[in-house]
């Protein structure tokens, strides 16, 4: 499997390139966005580390173009950085990354990560549209309306509404819920996932009726 790594400090590069290396993977690094890219038309990597401090586009602008591209769209990315604030990753997880390590990290919980959303990025399974009442969830065009009429969501959004959906009945805690869309763990304090259902319940507007709180426990689809 080969890992493109993009982060314009040369001694962080090349010593998550040798990691890389070292478990087995292929590394290729980048110091900015346009080496990045160039080599991204050429051929597609199987995840993407993304520093987001980077000189001319910082990270989040380049992961905004990985998704809007549908070549891209679904390319696994885990941001590094050093910012660590909750605002600063739920601006990464809602811009499309799959995981967000702070820096400094251990090599081995960078491995650990890379494995985990590799492992849960390359299940292939059939998704069929999901229909609750009027609203329907088509996953394989990553498309959400309600009443025939098409609702804009992030991409944490979208993966939200479907994982909520695709369980419908099935009540999910908020640590469930974290750790499957945004692969960390609830620490009790997180305000992440009752953040994105409030902003979700309001774009879905009476469709929003279909997320049901379940009370110190977390939320259900029906």
């Amino acid at each position: 499997m080969k890992i493109f790594i993009v982060e314009d400090d040369d001694n962080i590069r090349e010593m998550v390139s040798y990691a890389v290396k070292t478990a087995g993977f292929e590394a290729v690094g980048f110091s900015d966005g346009k080496e990045f890219f160039k080599a991204l038309s050429e051929s597609l990597p199987d995840l993407v580390l993304l520093d987001i401090m980077l000189p001319g586009d910082d990270g989040i602008k380049l992961l905004k173009k990985i998704r809007a591209d549908k070549t891209t769209a679904k390319l696994p990315v885990i941001m590094l950085t050093a910012k660590g604030t909750e605002l600063d990753k739920v601006t990464g997880f809602d811009s499309g990354a799959d995981d967000y390590i702070t820096k400094p990290f251990s090599v081995m919980e960078m491995l650990s990560r890379i494995k985990a959303v590799l492992r849960r990025t390359n299940t292939d399974e059939k998704c069929e549209n999901i229909i609750l009442d009027e609203l329907i969830i088509s996953p394989e065009k990553r498309i959400i309306t309600v009443n025939n009429e098409e609702i804009m969501l992030t991409f944490k959004e979208f993966e939200l509404l479907f994982y909520l959906a695709k369980n419908k009945g099935i009540v999910l805690s908020r640590d469930k819920i974290l750790t499957e869309i945004w692969g960390y763990d609830y620490d009790g304090e997180n305000r992440t996932v009752d953040m994105h259902i409030k902003t979700l319940r309001k774009k879905l507007g009476c469709s929003g009726d279909h997320i049901i709180t379940i009370r110190n426990v977390g939320y259900k689809a029906d």
